[in-house]
């Protein structure tokens, strides 16, 4: 008679292990939880990803406004505007200033729903230094060529413009998927100037460089350079050097004809602690490493793990092709 084979698979230890004496529920409730859940925790509803409640449970609720200029999906003033004109909807109920959302809670702008993420994440920063000839705007009547068709594509959110050049101007434009940074680096009260070279056919003599920094009347009121000096020229073109702490539409432009000058050249090459770099020539753009993002939002920088990451390379420079073309 021959001997049986022995199984090489693993006994199993039994199902129902009894309680221990403390009252405890044995292992067999643990065993057999659905994955991701703890014993004594509700099951999950249907299609719920395992661990998602406690997830909820752990995220504090924040400013609506907060979360969706977070998410790019505009500036906390826009946002408080579309709250107003009740474009945005918590919960299929009009949406508050001030209100709090959580992961659980469903937003809707404009009859989408909007996917949101809760929890810091590192923002991101593009400099572009954009050529005469761009629009800053997504969508221009006249067909002419924006900024936006030059930056790379995100998968969410959108890309905002922190200020605007005109259609003429030249320079340093920035853009940040966040839009809490966005209102950081544009509203009044944090002061950011902007710095420019700029070209005239004509030179400016001391009463004009007074008038210019102490007040001119323009039609929507006063205006000043905080700074001004000559930067030399050639025939009848002269350059200087001007910062500014506003950004009213054409303002440097309209100061200097006030004046009786015209401008043949006007560059941004700095705006607020941000300047353009030399080698970013004109339709590339490149992007701002995360801790300098980081800096402009007034965070702490990430920490690292190891040394020479490529956080610490040189950004890399980028030139694109407008997709309309």
């Amino acid at each position: 008679m021959s001997t049986p084979r022995k199984s090489k698979r693993p006994l199993r230890p039994p199902l129902n292990k009894a309680p221990r004496a403390d009252g405890a529920p044995g292992d067999d409730k643990a065993r057999n939880a659905p994955r991701g859940q703890l014993p004594g925790e509700r099951p999950s509803k249907p299609n719920e990803r395992p661990g998602a409640r406690r997830k909820e449970n752990t995220v504090e609720p924040e400013r609506l406004q907060k979360v969706l200029a977070r998410a790019g999906i505009a500036s906390r003033r826009e946002i408080e505007e579309w709250i107003r004109g009740g474009r945005i909807l918590v919960n299929d109920q009009p949406a508050e200033l001030g209100q709090k959302i959580g992961p659980s809670d469903r937003v809707k702008v404009g009859g989408r729903l909007v996917s949101l993420r809760f929890g810091e994440r590192p923002p991101r920063v593009l400099l572009y230094h954009k050529p005469e000839g761009e629009i800053v705007s997504r969508h221009d009547p006249e067909g002419r060529p924006t900024v936006f068709e030059r930056l790379p594509i995100l998968r969410k959110g959108r890309w905002l413009a922190i200020g605007r050049l005109d259609f003429n101007t030249s320079g340093l434009l920035l853009f940040t998927d966040n839009g809490e940074l966005a209102n950081r680096l544009m509203h009044p009260r944090y002061e950011l100037d902007r710095e420019y070279a700029v070209r005239l056919l004509g030179e400016l003599d001391d009463e004009q460089i007074q008038n210019l920094t102490t007040a001119i009347e323009l039609e929507d009121g006063p205006a000043h350079f905080d700074s001004l000096r000559a930067e030399g020229g050639d025939g009848a073109n002269r350059w200087y050097r001007i910062t500014i702490a506003e950004g009213r539409n054409r303002e440097v432009r309209r100061m200097f004809e006030a004046v009786g000058l015209t401008v043949s050249r006007l560059i941004r090459v700095r705006y607020g602690p941000v300047e353009l770099p030399p080698r970013l020539k004109r339709g590339m753009w490149m992007e701002l490493p995360e801790d300098d993002a980081n800096r402009l939002l007034g965070r702490p920088p990430s920490p690292r793990q190891t040394q020479g990451t490529r956080e610490q390379r040189p950004p890399r420079l980028r030139r694109t092709v407008p997709r309309h073309k």
